[in-house]
């Protein structure tokens, strides 16, 4: 099923009226509303709108941060909590899994998560524009945004639902070196390449191990080298399979958080209404590095020192030698980092530098308005970038779903004033008149 309401026609503008630096002579942009990514966060975005009226044109390759990780991952998010746009209905993973003729489970795929969105890409929003959006500037009561072709094109907003791609986070003290030496995690698609070879991983989440765990199975020596004392394990089971119809109350299918805190930070409106060093504490515990079972039972071939930190790296004899806060060194192919990302949307290399200066931000995230919004007007972020003001479950697959409700509500909501004020207006000169 198409459901073509999602991607509506753009609103017609004068023929030759964009010019790259202002609406003068514009009926009205080219857009009502740009949305830039096309991952979970970008097609929530998409089809929540569609589905209030709103008009919206999705640029950049679907899925293309998911495609780029490395074959053989898996998800650490339940079933449930794996589902696009909402959490049951008809762009669901069962109704993926219906559509295909097949049935999977727990932990699913990257293959198939991969498989599953461009499923729903092609379901929801079937032209998306893969073109890279290359700068985004202010011009007018609006934006302009240029294009890898060099193409230019207004929209009245800007949705910024681009992902985390741009935001790994690598320790200081390493950047002379080459990338042949040194990686993220994050660099990775086949992990393969690394057969035969001594490699050093330096983290304490997921990443970092299932990255192990895949270099191993396929041939290299791998050791992980961690900060902390201890490990986070996640357990195979949950309590809430032992709690009933109990357990679904008190748990929420966005699988954020320990079970005490999950519906709280499944429901934004609550969360934000704390003090904010609560919503920090509570922040920081919901996305503590840890590990899911189904990687642990597979690290016996994974060597693990703990405690411990790479404080240098120089090249030597076709690898690295590393010296470790222990006083102990290693020599090796490469270093590599599961350390995840850390935001910081001056770090998205379209946003304008004068845009940037523009938007207030608290180390590295926008503060947001309802809707979304930033303080630039008509600029909005949605995925990882709105965890500070909205909450941990942003930076999830999950948070799509209160994302693109809330976006479509609060500009929805926009337009019924504004037509409101219109006629106001429009009443009032009408009324002088007589």
């Amino acid at each position: 099923m198409i459901a073509d309401h999602v991607m509506t026609e753009a609103p017609r503008r004068k023929a030759g009226a964009v010019n790259g630096s202002s609406f003068a002579g514009c009926d009205l942009p080219d857009l009502e509303i740009a949305i830039i990514g096309a991952g979970p966060h970008g097609l929530s975005a998409a089809v929540h709108l569609g589905r209030a009226g709103v008009a919206a044109h999705v640029f950049g390759v679907p899925m293309s941060f998911w495609r780029g990780m490395p074959n053989g991952m898996r998800l650490r998010s339940n079933m449930s909590a794996t589902n696009m746009i909402e959490p049951a209905g008809p762009f669901s993973l069962e109704s993926y899994m219906a559509e295909i003729g097949e049935r999977f489970g727990h932990p699913v795929s990257l293959r198939r998560f991969v498989d599953y969105g461009l499923w729903v890409q092609r379901t929801t929003v079937p032209d998306v524009d893969a073109r890279v959006v290359t700068q985004v500037t202010r011009s007018g009561g609006g934006f302009v945004l240029t294009l890898e072709d060099g193409a230019q094109v207004t929209a009245l907003r800007v949705v910024v639902a681009c992902g985390i791609g741009a935001f790994e986070n690598m320790p200081g003290g390493f950047d002379h070196l080459p990338a042949e030496l040194v990686s993220h995690t994050g660099h990775h698609d086949d992990l393969a390449r690394f057969a035969g070879k001594r490699i050093a991983v330096v983290g304490a989440g997921q990443s970092a191990f299932e990255s192990a765990v895949l270099m191993t199975e396929r041939g290299a020596d791998v050791e992980v080298i961690a900060r902390g004392r201890e490990i986070v394990w996640l357990r195979s089971w949950s309590p809430i399979h032992f709690m009933g119809r109990l357990g679904r109350i008190v748990y929420a299918p966005t699988d954020v958080g320990p079970l005490w805190y999950s519906r709280l930070v499944a429901t934004p409106r609550l969360f934000t209404q704390l003090p904010r060093d609560t919503q920090d504490k509570i922040a920081r515990r919901s996305i503590r590095p840890a590990c899911s079972y189904f990687v642990k039972v597979r690290v016996d071939g994974v060597r693990l020192t703990t405690a411990t930190e790479v404080t240098s790296a120089q090249p030597a004899r076709d690898g690295l030698e590393l010296t470790l806060s222990d006083g102990t060194t290693r020599h090796v192919d490469h270093l590599m980092f599961g350390t995840g990302y850390k935001v910081d949307v001056a770090r998205y290399p379209f946003l304008n530098e004068s845009l940037v200066t523009d938007i207030q931000m608290v180390d590295g995230y926008p503060t947001l308005r309802p809707g979304f919004e930033s303080h630039v007007p008509g600029l909005h972020f949605l995925g990882a970038p709105a965890a500070r003001s909205f909450g941990p479950i942003m930076r999830f697959v999950s948070g799509s779903w209160y994302g693109g409700t809330r976006l479509a509500q609060a500009i929805t909501q926009g337009r019924e004033s504004r037509t409101l004020r219109t006629r106001n207006v429009s009443r009032a000169r009408a009324s002088v008149k007589a």
